[in-house]
């Protein structure tokens, strides 16, 4: 897994490239973590390279949301593939996640 951070118009965006398993779990947390203690309002997963994620992946993501949630921290995805948008629905995050088909519209709901 790699990542990449960037800012645009106000959204945190933390592009991942490759897989979220088990062996790369751990240093998505630890990111995800530097976010919600810098209580980042609003926080965007470009998923476009994402192959693959794993439940310790899903548990990652969980436990940002959690995390944010006292601060009214907000989240979303956008760019998830079929592949793995076919995971997050066979555990139904689809409905505990935003997942957006675009960036912009992913940022738009975001600011809202």
């Amino acid at each position: 897994m790699q990542t990449r951070e960037h800012t645009d118009q106000g959204v945190a965006t933390l592009v991942i490239e490759g897989e979220i398993d088990l062996a790369c779990s751990p240093d998505l947390r630890a990111i995800l973590h530097a976010y919600a203690k810098k209580k980042v309002p609003a926080l965007l997963l470009d998923f476009q390279g994402v192959s693959y994620v794993d439940s310790s992946g899903l548990a990652t993501l969980i436990e940002y949301v959690r995390l944010a949630q006292p601060y009214g921290g907000k989240f979303g995805l956008a760019h998830v593939s079929e592949r793995v948008r076919t995971i997050f629905d066979l555990v139904r995050l689809t409905e505990f996640f935003p997942i957006f088909p675009t960036l912009d519209e992913a940022r738009a709901a975001l600011l809202a």
